[in-house]
């Protein structure tokens, strides 16, 4: 292991360096941050081999290139399906790729997703505030924004040219239609029928998109005495309802308290496949029990479960493989001369 640099040659948008998130500090006003897409963070650190805590760089549909100046380290890519090109050649989904120095790496938006994640055999020295690297995309405090000529350190990067080459995109990274919501907690101070619209219309993402949040374009709900409410907590995936009607999914950055009515919640399982949506795909809910949102929630926990530690089993070697196939089958002695 030894100490490796890269420069950030070009930097869209709300490309942040993020690990888990900062916890503990809601109730001093502090968002958690962190990952938009939990699980494809947790993919990125997988696919090499690592643990789930340690710092990424979170790409938006802005893109990133960086230029490999010094060292030796492989790198995972992982969370929406983005593109990548290395030196010239170019890979598609979910990859690890060792770089050396005078190594081009750039990452564009691909087929689907609005996010996906450079993480490192090694760790990122970067600035931490409160305790943790996640970047807060108002105030950027944190690790902070990705910006071009910034020059990053990896200290103890490694080389893992065995974990090398594409990976298959396990089901769940992949962004769903239909959203789970448990109402509430002020689905009581809307309309009567505000709810059932809710469920039943379809609704699409807007551009007005960001870590804080997700604006939605379809039916207004109306309220009836909701407005009258105190501020109070609030928490990743509640739908929040202004005055005009509109609603709006809170994300990683939201703030921590707010006096707007929030009319449902989506559920933690469907929170990192809605954040792979773009601006213009469609999206529907479905109302669920507390019940079934906490079964669907010890259920989405085994699966990334089983799907991150497949990510993270050794790659096997092509003598590996060959010896665990058996490639004699059907091959008899040369004296058979019948069934």
């Amino acid at each position: 292991m030894t100490d490796a640099r890269f420069r950030i040659q070009a930097a869209g948008p709300l490309v942040t360096l993020q690990d888990a998130g900062r916890r503990g500090h809601l109730r001093h006003g502090v968002p958690g941050s962190g990952p938009m897409d939990r699980f494809g963070f947790a993919a990125a650190h997988a696919l090499l081999g690592r643990e789930t805590t340690g710092t990424a760089i979170e790409v938006s549909l802005g893109g990133l290139a960086l230029d490999w100046v010094e060292g030796t380290c492989t790198v995972a890519v992982a969370g929406g399906g983005f593109r990548c090109t290395l030196d010239g050649v170019r890979h598609e989904g979910w990859d690890v790729l060792t770089l050396t120095p005078g190594s081009r790496l750039t990452i564009t938006g691909g087929a689907w997703g609005s996010w996906c994640y450079l993480a490192f055999a090694g760790t990122l020295d970067v600035p931490r505030w409160l305790g943790a690297a996640a970047t807060h995309g108002q105030s950027g405090l944190g690790g902070g924004m990705i910006t071009p000529g910034q020059m990053i350190r990896v200290t103890g990067a490694e080389a893992q040219p065995a974990r090398n080459g594409a990976y298959d995109i396990p089901p769940i990274a992949k962004p769903r239609d239909t959203l789970r919501v448990v109402p509430g907690p002020q689905d009581h101070l809307f309309d009567a029928d505000a709810l059932t619209q809710l469920s039943s219309a379809a609704y699409k993402v807007t551009d007005a998109y960001d870590r804080m949040g997700i604006r939605l374009d379809g039916p207004t709900l109306a309220l009836a005495d909701a407005l009258s409410i105190p501020s109070e907590p609030i928490l990743r995936g509640s739908i929040q309802v202004t005055g005009t009607g509109v609603p709006t999914i809170l994300m990683a950055d939201h703030q921590t308290t707010g006096g707007y009515p929030k009319i449902a919640t989506v559920i933690s399982a469907d929170l990192a496949p809605l954040s792979q949506h773009r601006a213009g795909d469609d999206l529907r809910f479905k109302a669920v029990t507390p019940e079934a949102a906490n079964a669907e929630a010890r259920a989405y926990a085994e699966a990334t479960h089983a799907a991150l530690e497949a990510l993270r089993a050794p790659r096997l070697s092509l003598d590996d493989r060959l010896a665990r196939e058996n490639l004699i089958s059907g091959v008899t002695d040369g004296g058979q001369t019948g069934p």
